[in-house]
């Protein structure tokens, strides 16, 4: 099992935003996180590659156990991840061959023909083989969620975290880059996705889960109401999202890579 999660329960700034989080993921699964703003689907996340801490409960991610993590363990977690944001989090200074080529080295790739070979692969399954030599800024929304996309299957990792990764696009896009990564469980990885969009949950099916007033329970796509997942939820108040992510992932960069030049 990636992720087992027995009764857990997720704090943000000292603050209980979600009860008795119960929760088993496996290979090949597409699971929806779904609810309001602030309902605590982000925090819940955030407990899966060690940036919450779990402080009650019984959880384990890719074999860690989440309530006995580390700063040393965070490493080794996190390369076993996949990880999208809903705001890219792409090196700006450099372009997608460069921003890609960058990550394989900091998690240990040392061949010069294997991370050329493997940048290849990974921008051809996204349908971005041409587009190498751009820096961020030349590509639209959607083709910038598909490069943090193939940044996030680099390693072939057997968990792939998706925090709102159409929340930026148009809805055509977004239903491009979720039938991407439906694509991709299909082939073997388990994705855990946020989102607001319901219309997804029937499109391109798979478990769905509820964080709703401190609660976290299993939902069929088609009984979810529109009122549900739309608005704020008081729970998570102090949890603001847009502070965290992108330190998150050049901080996880920089912690791999300094471990591999010691």
């Amino acid at each position: 099992m990636l992720i087992d999660y027995h009764n857990v329960e997720v704090c943000q700034e000292a603050q209980i935003v979600l009860n008795d989080v119960s929760l088993q993921v496996d290979k090949g699964e597409f699971v929806y996180i779904i609810g309001k703003v602030g309902s605590g689907k982000s925090s819940l996340l955030k407990t899966f590659y060690g940036e919450v801490p779990v402080k009650k409960g019984e959880g384990t991610v890719m074999d860690f156990d989440v309530t006995k993590l580390k700063s040393k363990h965070l490493p080794q977690l996190r390369k076993k991840l996949g990880i999208i944001f809903q705001d890219f989090q792409l090196l700006t200074d450099r372009n997608v061959t460069d921003n890609l080529r960058f990550v394989l080295r900091a998690t240990g790739w040392k061949s010069k023909n294997d991370i050329e070979n493997r940048i290849k692969e990974v921008l051809e399954l996204v349908g971005m083989s041409t587009k190498g030599y751009k820096l961020p800024s030349e590509l639209s929304g959607g083709e910038q969620q598909r490069i943090a996309i193939a940044r996030a299957i680099l390693n072939n990792p057997d968990l792939i975290l998706a925090d709102e990764p159409t929340g930026n696009l148009d809805v055509e896009t977004g239903r491009a880059i979720t039938r991407l990564l439906h694509d991709i469980s299909k082939k073997g990885s388990a994705v855990v996705m946020i989102t607001h969009n319901l219309q997804l949950l029937n499109e391109f099916p798979g478990k769905v889960f509820i964080c709703d007033n401190h609660t976290f329970k299993e939902r069929t796509g088609k009984d979810v109401r529109e009122s549900e997942v739309k608005g704020h939820d008081i729970s998570d108040t102090n949890y603001n999202p847009s502070t965290e992510s992108g330190k998150l992932f050049k901080d996880n960069i920089v912690i791999e890579s300094n471990s591999h030049d010691a």
